[in-house]
């Protein structure tokens, strides 16, 4: 995008569009002397007793001045390094003067979810990781700006909820109602066509509602995006899980098109001894159990937690940090993570860890598990350990972990969370045998078109890349959105 907008008009809000300024006249100098602000968060003391959002939103005037450490810079690297590729300098040069409703705009011309991306996105490595102004200091803050000026415009403004195409007597169904299934269906929706959402769950919102606690991304953020895209006439079919109630190929021949976006919602298991046992816990089960009402689960998960006073995580991502905070919030004594490499290499956020620490929670780096410790009615009492040491680089690139001899401990505990990773459901693809799948069960797809082995059926997400982030699969459901619209225009054109 241009540092110029020729346009006077946004066309699609009718809002005046204030002109960004020639790249000479920003003065680059001072804007890199502008102190770096952030918004206050809850004190550790206090948010250890509650599921709010930990940070909350910035002062308008204080948005307004971090918004000027923006440099404008015409590389854009932070809009570059965006999966959606936000116009990053466009908005905040918006924010700054003070048109946040505008500076939202900017957003979500590219973003199904920037409430939710500027929550939840690493930052840290993708558009502030790249910013420039991060070279010599803090990064401009623009997960937080993002959240700031998309919340401001829910409450104080609207949002753009309507169609830009009339009806095109199309329809498409879409597996999923996470970010992937969200980005494809309002894309889609705007465009005129038919969207019918089918979700497993009991409640729309897939990883969002159902991976994700409450101190990380409310609630209500999530019902207001499902709102947004009933207004748009997307149709929601919830418990209703595609391969058992339904077919693909019964969808197939029901819809124009059909978009895979289930994820890849299996956990991955330890493969040692008393895994099985009472207590111990697969991490989206333990998550969700802790997180929502009852009304809002399965019936095989409505039963409450036990009390928790041991607990023992293992994992070294994000989803493990969601477990050992709320493991805190839900009043147990002590909370452990493992994880068999060293700080250094662990994949999840550096804020989450330092939220982590801040509320108590222990870390035992270097440490696999070695068996589920169990007591004589067969109840988890502990978990035995044994301490590592860092080899020589394994594929991933990331320094190997090496079993320590004689090194075996034992870590006290009444519950275990396995927290270490997601693979896509294999008992899907027995009802959809023309989907070509690799051989950990995910989808195979044209990286251009998103388009599978069967005609007509698309796929993005967790369950085509395997468990990655949301702006990610945002980005893939975006992307198969306009590949779906060319394939509707001419179903028999040639890939």
């Amino acid at each position: 995008m241009t540092q110029q907008d020729p346009r006077t008009t946004d066309l699609a809000t009718s809002r005046p569009i204030r002109q960004r300024p020639e790249p000479k006249e920003i003065d680059r100098k001072a804007r890199f002397k502008v102190p770096a602000q952030l918004p206050a968060k809850q004190a550790p003391a206090e948010r250890i007793h509650n599921w709010d959002e930990v940070t909350f939103l910035f002062d308008p005037e204080i948005a307004k001045i971090e918004a000027t450490r923006c440099i404008q810079c015409p590389a854009a690297p932070c809009q570059r390094a965006c999966p959606v590729h936000n116009d990053i300098p466009g908005s905040f040069w918006l924010l700054e003067q003070g048109d946040f409703a505008a500076a939202a705009d900017v957003f979500r011309e590219t973003s199904a979810l920037p409430e939710m991306c500027g929550r939840l996105c690493p930052q840290e490595r993708l558009c502030e990781g790249h910013c420039v102004v991060g070279k010599n200091g803090p990064p401009v803050a623009i997960g937080k700006l993002e959240t700031f000026v998309t919340e401001w415009q829910r409450k104080h403004a609207s949002v753009d909820v309507t169609p830009v195409a009339s009806a095109s007597g199309f329809s498409v169904a879409v597996v999923g109602t996470g970010p992937a299934g969200i980005g494809c269906a309002e894309r889609l929706a705007r465009a005129g066509h038919r969207v019918v959402m089918y979700e497993a769950w009991p409640r729309p919102g897939g990883l969002l509602l159902y991976g994700i606690p409450n101190f990380k991304l409310n609630k209500p953020a999530v019902a207001r995006k499902f709102d947004d895209l009933s207004h748009l006439g997307v149709e929601m079919v919830t418990g209703t899980r595609i391969g058992e109630a339904l077919s693909l190929d019964e969808l197939a021949n029901e819809f124009d098109a059909v978009f895979l976006a289930f994820g890849a919602p299996e956990s991955a298991h330890l493969g040692i001894p008393n895994e099985e046992a009472p207590g111990v816990h697969e991490a989206t089960e333990f998550l969700v159990r802790a997180n929502l009402p009852r009304e809002a689960l399965p019936e095989q998960m409505r039963e409450p937690l036990p009390e928790l006073r041991q607990v023992v995580v293992i994992g070294g991502g994000d989803t493990s940090m969601d477990c050992v905070r709320s493991a805190i919030r839900l009043g147990a004594e002590t909370v452990t993570l493992i994880y068999r490499r060293t700080e250094t290499e662990m994949q999840g956020r550096v804020e989450e860890r330092k939220h982590a620490r801040e509320e108590g929670v222990q870390f035992e780096f270097l440490t696999m598990p070695v068996a589920v410790l169990t007591d004589e009615s067969g109840a988890v009492s502990g978990l035995r350990c044994r301490r590592m040491q860092l080899g020589e680089p394994d594929e991933s690139g990331r320094a190997r972990p090496e079993p320590i001899e004689g090194s075996d401990f034992d870590l006290p505990a009444n519950a275990i969370v396995v927290a270490i990773g997601y693979n896509a459901d294999p008992s899907w693809g027995d009802s959809a045998p023309e989907v070509r799948r690799d051989r950990w069960g995910r989808v195979v797809v044209d990286p251009e078109s998103m388009r599978s082995s069967q005609r007509g059926v698309f796929a993005g997400g967790d369950n085509v890349n395997g468990a990655d982030l949301v702006v990610t699969a945002l980005a893939d459901g975006q992307k198969a959105a306009a590949a779906i619209e060319l394939y509707l225009a001419d179903p028999e054109r040639s890939w």
